[in-house]
Order: C-alpha cells, then sequence, then structure tokens
C-alpha cells in the first residue's frame, strides 16, 4: 500500500484519478473519519470492497461529484431539496435512484433503490467532482469493529487490500449523520 499527501496527490493526480476510474480500492479522508471506496461503477471493485469489510448485504453510500448530479439521478420532492441545502456538510442522505440499473446492483443488495448520498465539505470533494462519478464511500473497518481515525489503527488486513492511502494526518470525527430524506429521521451511528 502506498500512501501519498495531500502534496504528492496534486503532483500524480492524472495517475490517481486514472486508477480510479480503472477500480483501484483505496482510502481517503473525509471531513468526518477515514473512508475506503472506489469508482461506484465498477461492480468488481464494489465486490471487493464488500469482502474487504465483510458486509455482504447492507447498502453501500456513494460519495457524489455535486448537487448536480444528485438532481440528475435522485428522485426530488420538497424535503429532499431542503436536505441539498445542507450539502457539503456531515450527512448521509438517504434518496431515492430515478432508475435503479444507473449504479450497479450490489451499491444496494436490497430490493429498493434507496442509496445513502455523500456531498463532504472537504478539498477532496474536487477531486470527485473531476472524477465525474461517485464513489462507494464507507468507513475503513471490518463490520462491527472500529473505524480507522490515524494509520496506527489500520487493519492490517485491510491495509493488504488497498492500492493506496489519502493521508492527511489523525481524524477525530465521527461517522456522517443518516438522514432518510423524506421521512426526516437523522439515525446516530
Amino acid at each position: 500500500m502506498e500512501i501519498l499527501t495531500k502534496t504528492e496527490l496534486r503532483v500524480r493526480l492524472d495517475e490517481v484519478i486514472e486508477n480510479i476510474r480503472e477500480g483501484a480500492i483505496f482510502i481517503y479522508p473525509t471531513d468526518t473519519i477515514y473512508g475506503i471506496g472506489c469508482n461506484a461503477l465498477n461492480q468488481k471493485s464494489v465486490q471487493k470492497i464488500r469482502e474487504i469489510k465483510q458486509r455482504q448485504n447492507n447498502p453501500f453510500s456513494i460519495w457524489v461529484p455535486s448537487i448536480e448530479w444528485i438532481k440528475n439521478n435522485f428522485i426530488m420532492t420538497a424535503k429532499s431539496k431542503k436536505w441539498l441545502d445542507k450539502l457539503p456538510g456531515p450527512y448521509t442522505l438517504i434518496m431515492q435512484l430515478k432508475e435503479s440499473k444507473s449504479l450497479p446492483d450490489n451499491i444496494n443488495p436490497t430490493e429498493d433503490d434507496f442509496i445513502g448520498v455523500r456531498l463532504p465539505e472537504h478539498w477532496f470533494s474536487k477531486i470527485v467532482e473531476m472524477l465525474n462519478f461517485p464513489l462507494v464511500t464507507t468507513s475503513v473497518n471490518k463490520t462491527g469493529e472500529p473505524f480507522m481515525t490515524s494509520l496506527e489503527d489500520l487493519d492490517p488486513e485491510i491495509q493488504k487490500k488497498v492500492e493506496f492511502i489519502i493521508y492527511e494526518g489523525d481524524k477525530n470525527g465521527r461517522p456522517s449523520k443518516i438522514v432518510n430524506v423524506e421521512k426526516e429521521d437523522i439515525l446516530e451511528r
């Protein structure tokens, strides 16, 4: 696993973007904690993250490129528009896709078309915007175990299965708040 700083990412941006496009599994910083992800449109890479996390049935959230991307791909209601005004921010908004086949089936293996949507207030959002496609975004841990906040607490088994990490030091945040926008329920983790 290669560790890249924000400066090293800038120097090697084209290479890193190409690796992400091709399906690299990697760790990145967010506005809350570290996430593990991949190109959310790459079904094989999504499956690898399911195996790493030992999480076969629960839906994954996605880090989207922009508010416009959300509007183009999700059903917009008065309630969802109200919550979009809070983005970027530390929220995962549970919203319904317009077309269920716009993302691979293994993003959400359940029978519904609801997906968690993130747009963090963080410099890495510019990279996702450049990609112009969503990333899987989930905490760096095996399901049920503590999430990663620094290199020191990165699970060695997970470390072996990622290609690179974009590291910006210790993170002292908590995972994002999950909001079912239509029910306006805020779920604490």
